[in-house]
Order: structure tokens, then C-alpha cells, then sequence
């Protein structure tokens, strides 16, 4: 399984790099699926990270990126689309509404064989879903609470760790190293606080920090 777990994307190039080493091929060559599902709940301005994440994308000049929603699309529709792709590509948002999503649209049982033959980039949420437990997202949990979704505390475990983006941003003051130090402490799996200058790869049973920022894992 190859995975490129993000806090903001494809945010630099020492990640850039980081992909291309996962799929070998020159992008020109390659097409993208993009979900944005997580990011349906959220509201406001998405210029500075939903736009400029798929403008990311096309900078790269990928032979296609088709844009694939699963919360309004049926599975026979969406399955084939992402059949015909060579990365899956998961947009941040909304953690909880991602997995309810993931869980009702029928992806998460079918993920990880998708995954034989493909590569993941998550962003934000769509990296913390993958994860056995969504808990350190609690303002997610507390947004979604207000919807008639049904809230599934833990991710898809296609790792064995935690992961904390955008540790020491603006947008999440909660997010710093110290405070996860704290928090660690009450999750069952190691938890990685990573930065948004930092992905982790994940290559069949290797696992990689690329970055050009800031992280820190904290182990059980």
C-alpha cells in the first residue's frame, strides 16, 4: 500500500518529490481523483485551501483530475471513476462527515483493494480518516453532532498510528506540539503531530517523514 499522508497537501517540494517517488510514472502520465467530500460541511472561504489544493494539482500538470464526490454520487457511478485513476487524492474538511461518508457510500469496505494498485494522498481530514481513531479531532465531532449523520469515533486503521496536521497553525490554535504532548496521553495508538511543510510516506511496510517543517511523533 502506498500512502502520502498530508497536513495541506502537496504543500512543497520535498513532498512533490515524495509522491513521485510513490508513483514512479511522470504525472503527465497519470490521473488524479479528487474528493472533496470532507469539505461539504464546512463553510466559508475555501480559496486558501480546498482551490489552492487542486490548483497544487493542475501546476503538476497530471494527464487528468476528475473530481468525485461520494456523498452525491451512487457507488456504481463513483466506483468505476475511481477504478480509471492511479492516485486517490482525499481533500481536508470535515473528519467525522468524511467517514460517515466513507462508511454509507460503501468506499471504506473497498478502500484498501482500490489500494493494491493505487496511491492515497490524504489532506488533513481525509489523512486522519485512514487512521484507527478520529478522537483528536473533537471540533469535527461537534460540528457533525448538529447534522443526522451518525458519528464513528474510529477511521479505517489502513495505519497503526495517529496523525495531528497543521501543528502550529493559525487556523488551529489547539494544534501545538506541547498541547498534543498532553492529549497523547489519552489516545490508545502513537500519534504524529505533523506541520503543514510535512506528509508522511507510507510504502508497503515503510514509513517516511518528509518534511520541511516541524513534527513529532509521541509513542505509547
Amino acid at each position: 500500500m502506498k500512502l502520502l499522508l498530508t497536513s495541506a497537501g502537496l504543500a512543497n517540494n520535498s513532498i512533490i518529490k515524495a509522491l513521485q517517488e510513490l508513483v514512479v510514472k511522470p504525472f503527465s502520465k497519470l490521473k488524479v481523483a479528487f474528493i472533496p467530500t470532507a469539505s461539504n460541511l464546512e463553510e466559508g472561504d475555501k480559496q486558501d485551501w480546498l482551490i489552492e489544493d487542486l490548483i497544487q494539482l493542475k501546476n503538476l500538470k497530471f494527464n487528468s483530475i476528475d473530481i468525485i464526490d461520494i456523498s452525491a454520487l451512487p457507488k456504481e457511478i463513483w466506483l468505476e471513476r475511481l477504478k480509471d485513476v492511479d492516485i486517490i487524492y482525499v481533500e481536508g474538511g470535515n473528519t467525522y462527515h468524511l467517514m460517515y461518508w466513507f462508511n454509507k457510500s460503501g468506499l471504506s469496505e473497498i478502500l484498501a483493494e482500490l489500494l493494491k494498485t493505487k496511491v492515497y494522498i490524504g489532506v488533513s481530514a481525509g489523512t486522519v480518516a485512514i487512521t484507527p481513531s478520529l478522537l483528536n479531532d473533537p471540533e469535527s465531532r461537534e460540528a457533525i453532532s448538529q447534522t443526522n449523520e451518525t458519528i464513528y469515533d474510529n477511521g479505517l486503521s489502513l495505519v497503526n498510528f495517529m496523525i495531528e496536521p497543521h501543528i502550529n497553525s493559525g487556523w488551529f490554535l489547539d494544534s501545538t506540539l506541547e498541547s498534543l504532548e498532553k492529549r497523547s496521553k489519552d489516545y490508545l495508538y502513537s500519534i504524529y503531530g505533523i506541520d503543514d511543510n510535512t506528509a508522511i510516506k507510507v510504502d508497503g511496510d515503510k514509513i517516511e517523514i518528509i518534511s520541511e517543517g516541524v513534527w513529532k511523533k509521541f509513542k505509547k
